[in-house]
């Protein structure tokens, strides 16, 4: 019997099968993805009537090849889901893409700061931005040239000066702000379109504008209002859930106004929620302060900016029940009395007190408010004038003190920060930083213990004899000098 032999499937291993082109790899990409569309478009639409057994069968899903975006598949919300989770950085570079991203993108944006008022009062704001919830209306309340080249800014505003203007007229004044007419108007405009506005900034609001926009925001939370006065305080006690509050009556060189202890204590009456009270500029005293913290009872956080309240208003904070935290900023004094109130009381939920840009000339004041904070745990001084060995040894009563804070108090020295930082049994955090009279030289054996005991230690007392340090051996300093080196004779040159 004979067999005829099987001819070997043999493949030279020289040759191999060709690898794919480019084009047939982005073919089957740029098809697989427009089946994918194509399929969400279908699952995304209204269920309707099921089509007849001969339109099924003569779908095809080749269709997404001829639509030149893509994306125009997607619903809005799948779309408006993809963009909420692209960082902000991207937001104005999408918004160009197409009208339908524009529109989408301003449906994303939840605060603005506006800065023309005529786009506010046309209502292009709430089709541009239809879900805004936190609005600044500060620059749109001023009247100021915008192609001017003098800029104006303060801690609180800023703002265009024309430069043309007189001499008297470079810093704001009452013609500078709009009426109080057209602000209403805004308000009316703003409350109607953004129901759902939860933050606010406005400057030289009325009563009754404040009144339309607690009406028609029940969800308005925070609050900042500048150039009020008394008066203004009663649109504002109409906020039942008011809880952060930003007053701002005087502002040195652009407004004047005034808040008094009458509408401090309409204030309180109104807002019994509030957690955080900032007075900025604001008269009053110890009735005003006490009324605050006899009625608003939630309220953790209060601070003081640049204040004008009388004489002996410290008591009144022993009337707070939860107050955590106490802020002076850029204060002239902390209180004007020239006493020391022993009947003061305490404040034993007190937990922080900070001072920044504050004078600390006052003795008896600064003695009154360490007697009344007697149980804080932080306490923070940054940038105060008159804070001497003297002044610093009254927080030798704060027994209770586990961080320290001090930043450029230049007057203080290392033997009065050795005396009250040796009374102080229970610190764990000290952070000393530009206070040029306090000498690593002059650190003694046992405040060298004490720091070592620390949990959180930051010593940079003296940043010119640290920057030495830094600089030593790279010759930086030295340059300089080649740059006054005499490299020819000054007689000699024409015209000597």
């Amino acid at each position: 019997m004979s067999c005829s032999p099987e001819k070997p499937n043999f493949r030279s291993p020289l040759k191999e099968p060709p690898s794919p082109s480019w084009n047939d790899l982005l073919l089957k990409k740029k098809k697989a993805l427009n089946h994918v569309l194509f399929t969400m478009h279908l699952q995304s639409r209204k269920p309707s009537s099921s089509p007849a057994p001969q339109l099924r069968k003569s779908l095809d899903f080749t269709l997404p090849s001829f639509v030149s975006d893509p994306t125009s598949l997607l619903s809005d919300e799948i779309l408006l889901s993809i963009l909420s989770k692209l960082p902000n950085s991207q937001r104005n570079s999408n918004s160009l893409v197409s009208k339908r991203w524009l529109n989408l993108q301003g449906r994303l944006v939840r605060s603005i700061k506006l800065l023309d008022r005529d786009f506010l009062v046309s209502g292009r704001l709430f089709v541009r931005f239809p879900n805004l919830i936190h609005v600044d209306m500060v620059n749109a309340s001023l009247i100021s040239p915008g192609n001017s080249g003098v800029f104006c800014s303060h801690q609180l505003l800023s703002s265009h000066v024309d430069c043309n203007a007189d001499a008297k007229d470079w810093f704001l004044k009452e013609r500078f702000v709009l009426p109080c007419d057209e602000i209403d108007k805004g308000l009316r405009i703003l409350a109607s379109g953004c129901p759902n506005l939860r933050r606010l900034l406005v400057v030289n609001a009325s009563e009754l504008g404040l009144l339309g926009v607690a009406e028609e925001c029940p969800t308005l939370q925070v609050l900042e209002l500048h150039r009020c006065n008394d008066q203004v305080l009663r649109g504002i006690a109409a906020c039942q859930n008011l809880q952060i509050l930003r007053l701002i009556g005087n502002v040195d060189g652009f407004y004047k106004s005034s808040v008094t202890d009458s509408g401090l204590t309409i204030l309180a009456q109104g807002c019994k929620r509030l957690v955080k009270l900032e007075l900025s500029g604001c008269e009053g005293s110890y009735e005003g302060i006490k009324a605050i913290a006899q009625c608003c009872q939630m309220l953790e956080e209060l601070i003081l900016r640049d204040h004008r309240m009388e004489g002996g208003w410290l008591s009144a904070l022993s009337y707070c029940e939860n107050l955590k935290t106490l802020r002076f900023l850029s204060c002239k004094s902390i209180d004007n009395c020239g006493w020391f109130d022993e009947d003061v009381g305490s404040c034993p939920t007190l937990e922080r007190v900070h001072f920044e840009k504050c004078q600390l000339r006052n003795k008896e004041s600064l003695r009154t408010l360490f007697l009344l904070c007697q149980d804080v745990r932080e306490v923070i001084f940054h940038y105060c004038w008159g804070l001497d060995n003297e002044m610093f040894t009254l927080s030798c009563g704060l027994r209770r003190v586990k961080s320290l804070c001090l930043e450029s108090c230049s007057l203080l020295t290392t033997e009065g920060l050795e005396s009250a930082l040796l009374s102080l049994k229970e610190i764990q955090s000290l952070k000393v930083i530009s206070c040029g009279n306090i000498k690593d030289s002059e650190i003694s054996p046992a405040l060298s213990t004490l720091f070592s005991a620390l949990k959180d230690f930051q010593w940079r007392p003296d940043t010119k004899a640290l920057l030495s340090a830094g600089l030593a051996g790279t010759g930086m300093r030295k340059r300089g000098n080649k740059l006054f080196k005499k490299t020819c004779d000054w007689k000699s040159l024409p015209g000597a």
